[in-house]
């Protein structure tokens, strides 16, 4: 793979010429300067020189007249005047042109001589910046005519800004993982251009464009160069924001040369990046856009405009599919719409493996457990976890990657790095029972949430400490049973606080459990109908800067029910939480003393400390996956 300029033009388009032209022009300025202060720098050494005669004197226009009887003779050129005076002494004089004072010094006898010539040096004086500002508006327009043109000049803001990667790429299939279904989407274009003619057989029309859309990192711009080395034919990539420029008609004739540069490679995978920077729904009054509309429509013209047997495929990557005209989705255009979804458990399993390929990792480390904590991270995210892992094994002196490493790199990503705060001792005492009332009740309910593993008092980034879970696999929905004990250990912490320390010593350390509480409460009564209060039905809530805050679909009556069921859920999660610390007083406060003891304790240490002995946790369901760990 190589990066090249898109050869707009195979002729010489002589910029290196015209940039000589302009230098020699500067340069001669530049001469012309330094020769017409020659003078008065020689006169400036000549004070210096011991065998140089006495300098000239300054005389100014008013000594001139003042003098006009002493002068014996004038030599004039410009505003410049020198001779000598009747005693000898030489002079130099800045003047205008004056015929009345002239005729008085020569009626005193003086010897006058006008030179009205001018010298190569005042010549470049005057036409050289004229010359050097033609030139520069003749480029500029020779640009200009070249982009409305279709040529694209390279001459205009030095060379074209448009860069494209070309050639064909190593990348297969066997380098994407955790995507398999939608591999299997892309198999039939690869087919296609391997073996076209099974298809024309059968008038089969193959897909002219692919529209790869999800979320950052999922795995989109692999998964196109995937495409090309699978079907070993050239791979063109570049970026919608590559055909945005300051010149007008620019994107409409980027869009032109690279689909001719296409048909000349063909069959080859045309890859654009970003193409909702290009793609945006075209506005009906907007005068600020039109460039960007004529580049898009310059787009539409080229995919429809190519017939089928060209082996052009496009594909194309966005994360706003949303925001993309609707003509550019129609068939024959973008035919096919693939969609890449965060992996799940067994797809981010096969990605680590594929990455840990690259990294010393310790035996020890077991990859199945960093997927089932790493649920909501993309395959970018993971790469991005294990390249964590291993500069902090090197910080470290480990030789290898240890679970320790990828344990911290995990805990850097989710919450930040470990804070060296300077805390109140009674500060850590109220985090560590906190943290300790989160992870009592949540093993009390270990039958319906997930196990957990692992509890803190280490403060990261705004949180001063925290209990982690993993989960046993993918949940895509949650019973009743589990949505009332996730609140009840969401607000254990808080009912930890009151319980050992008193209702009037309460901190605000519980906001985001509390946040989190009524976030699930709310979504529960409101959407999931799992209230028998307010029923089975959806009530929908105002989305206002990307927050839902009030209720759209209800009566005044309905939304204080709603307010009321909501409270009515939390208040009793928080009882039942109280109520099951109060009975186990003595196993929590012990849970918490070997925290402020130790600072972190694994799943199977708290297990340990409240059933005396190691209690055997569910395990995973592991999906079958390609990937060899």
């Amino acid at each position: 793979m190589k990066k090249e300029k898109l050869p707009f033009s195979k002729k010489k388009d002589g910029s290196l010429l015209y940039l000589i032209i302009f230098a020699v022009l500067f340069v001669a300025v530049i001469v012309r300067t330094i020769v017409s202060n020659g003078s008065s720098s020689n006169t400036i050494n000549g004070m210096f020189n011991h065998s140089a005669v006495k300098a000239p004197i300054e005389l100014s226009f008013s000594d001139v007249l003042r003098k006009s009887k002493d002068i014996k003779t004038m030599s004039i050129k410009g505003t410049e005047a020198k001779g000598t005076l009747k005693d000898g002494t030489t002079y130099r004089a800045t003047m205008a042109y004056d015929p009345t004072l002239l005729e008085k010094i020569s009626k005193n006898g003086a010897s006058i001589s006008i030179d009205d010539s001018k010298s190569w040096i005042e010549y470049l004086g005057t036409w050289v910046p004229i010359l050097m500002g033609l030139l520069f508006i003749w480029w500029i327009f020779r640009g200009l005519k070249g982009a409305q043109s279709g040529g694209l000049s390279r001459t205009l803001i030095g060379q074209n800004p448009t860069r494209i990667t070309m050639g064909k790429t190593k990348t297969t299939f066997k380098d994407v993982a955790g995507i398999d279904e939608e591999k299997q989407e892309l198999m039939e274009i690869v087919d296609f251009l391997k073996n076209k003619e099974k298809f024309k057989e059968v008038g089969a029309r193959v897909p002219r464009g692919i529209l790869l859309s999800g979320e950052p990192g999922t795995g989109k711009t692999l998964l196109a160069r995937a495409v090309a080395g699978e079907a070993n034919v050239p791979f063109f990539a570049t970026s919608g924001s590559d055909f945005s420029g300051i010149i007008v008609g620019l994107g409409v004739a980027k869009i032109k040369e690279i689909f001719d540069m296409a048909k000349r490679n063909a069959p080859c995978i045309l890859f654009i990046d970003e193409i909702d920077a290009i793609g945006q729904r075209r506005s009906q009054h907007s005068f600020n856009d039109q460039d960007r509309e004529q580049t898009l429509n310059q787009l539409l013209i080229e995919m429809d405009g190519f017939s089928n047997d060209t082996g052009i495929i496009v594909i194309g990557a966005t994360n706003r599919p949303d925001m993309l005209d609707s003509a550019l989705l129609r068939p024959g255009r973008f035919d096919r719409q693939v969609n890449i979804e965060l992996p799940d458990l067994a797809g981010r399993r096969a990605i680590l493996d594929l990455h840990a390929k690259k990294y010393k990792i310790a035996e020890s480390v077991n990859l199945q457990d960093v997927a089932r904590g790493t649920t909501g991270f993309s395959g970018a995210d993971l790469e991005n976890l294990l390249n964590e892992a291993a500069l902090h094994a090197v910080r470290s002196g480990n030789k290898v990657v240890e679970q320790s490493d990828v344990e911290e790199a995990r805990d850097k990503i989710l919450m930040g790095p470990k804070k060296n705060r300077k805390m109140r001792p009674e500060d850590i005492k109220l985090t560590a029972y906190h943290e300790a009332g989160h992870a009592f009740v949540s093993l009390h309910y270990s039958d319906v949430t997930d196990p957990i593993h692992k509890a803190t008092i280490v403060p990261r980034g705004r949180a001063l400490g925290m209990v982690q879970h993993l989960p046993v696999d993918d949940k895509v929905s949650m019973t009743l049973a589990e949505v009332r004990a996730n609140l009840s250990v969401a607000l254990a912490g808080r009912a930890a606080e009151e319980l050992f320390f008193g209702a009037d010593k309460i901190t605000t350390g519980a906001e985001s459990d509390i946040a989190m509480a009524t976030h699930l409460a709310r979504y529960s009564v409101t959407t999931a109908g799992l209230s028998k209060k307010i029923g089975t039905v959806a009530i929908n809530q105002a989305n206002t800067f990307g927050q839902r805050v009030a209720l759209e679909n209800a009566s005044e009556k309905t939304a204080e029910a709603v307010d009321n069921e909501i409270r009515v859920w939390v208040d009793n999660a928080h009882s039942d939480a109280f109520k099951l610390l109060s009975k186990n007083k003595s196993m929590v406060e012990k849970l918490a003393k070997e925290l402020l003891a130790r600072e972190t304790l694994t799943g199977d240490e708290i297990r340990e400390i409240v059933f005396g002995k190691k209690k055997t946790v569910k395990k995973a369901v592991v999906k079958k996956s390609n990937a060899k760990k």
